[in-house]
């Protein structure tokens, strides 16, 4: 009953969240002033009559609260809207979401290997100077905005040493990838190796690890088996959660290097005023967060036997 009780208190949860932030970026988009549809026209003048059904057709001329409960209606059907010029949002975001994946998976898989493996070195080294000069190393690597690193590295190692693709997806995965993602996973690894320092640190100081070097069990049992795995549950938090702002947060990274992804559709919408994409967008990425909140659970109980028998 407990753990019923447990999951039913975190539905609800998700459930508020979900409907308090969508319900915001929806007032956000179509509260503000301003007429979308005027704004769609441009300079040339729409008749009255074919604005008004417009309006009414994307439920402009309804109160917010009204058209808000009609795009609800409508997501619990599958349907994330169409933007201003009849297209499907979820159409437009099939054709993006590849790159977006390819991109962010490839980011997630650097910062896992690079910050996980750079904690564990500065917890077997701590004190001394490879501790102190990764970790300076991490902090600075996370301070510089992602805009000067994307364009600091398109230059280098893009233009001067001609080792990587500058922008575009024409080259495919890595070589298209390899150098953005490397810029966004940087801001990612002092979060990962600190959390994974301290754990390891903290567990190498436990008494069950005393017991088994008492037992005689070597340092790559004590370490490779018992003290990675209990020191991998806060880090593992980290990047759960992680992998869902890397799916819905790289927005500056794909305009800089020019990847049609869905950040640059959300980026090109606000842009054009295409309110529905951008709420449509901003959904399906708050779902993602959402999901992946789930998925940090199902990481502490897989990792941490005492949630089992909770």
């Amino acid at each position: 009953m407990r753990v019923v009780a447990n999951v039913a208190e975190r539905i609800g949860g998700l459930a508020l969240v979900f409907f308090g932030v969508t319900f915001v970026i929806y007032l956000a988009v179509f509260a503000l002033p301003g007429d979308p549809i005027r704004a769609l026209a441009g300079d040339k003048p729409l008749q009255d009559s074919i604005m008004a059904a417009l309006r009414a057709k994307y439920h402009l001329d309804a109160p917010i609260w009204e058209q808000y409960l009609s795009y609800l209606g409508g997501l619990f059907h599958g349907d994330l809207g169409t933007d201003f010029t009849g297209r499907p949002v979820l159409r437009l975001m099939a054709t993006r979401w590849p790159v977006t994946i390819a991109l962010a998976l490839t980011a997630w898989a650097i910062e896992m290997v690079v910050g996980l493996g750079i904690g564990v070195v500065q917890a077997l080294k701590r004190g001394t100077a490879i501790d102190h000069g990764l970790l300076v190393f991490t902090v600075l690597a996370s301070c510089v905005p992602v805009f000067v690193l994307g364009v600091v590295a398109q230059q280098i190692f893009g233009v001067r040493l001609g080792w990587l693709p500058v922008a575009g997806v024409r080259d495919g995965w890595p070589a298209a990838y390899i150098l953005p993602a490397t810029v966004v996973a940087l801001f990612g690894l002092s979060a990962v190796s600190r959390l994974m320092r301290g754990a390891m640190v903290e567990n190498l100081g436990a008494e069950y690890v005393r017991a088994e070097r008492a037992k005689g069990f070597g340092p790559g049992r004590v370490i490779g088996v018992h003290v990675l795995r209990n020191s991998l549950i806060p880090a593992s938090t980290y990047l759960a959660t992680d992998l869902g702002y890397l799916l819905g947060g790289t927005v500056i990274i794909e305009g800089i290097f020019n990847l049609p992804g869905v950040g640059n559709l959300l980026f090109e919408a606000i842009r054009t005023h295409e309110g529905p994409t951008v709420v449509g967008v901003s959904t399906a990425l708050i779902l993602i967060f959402l999901l992946t909140s789930v998925l940090v659970d199902a990481i502490h109980v897989a990792l941490d036997p005492r949630l089992r028998r909770a």
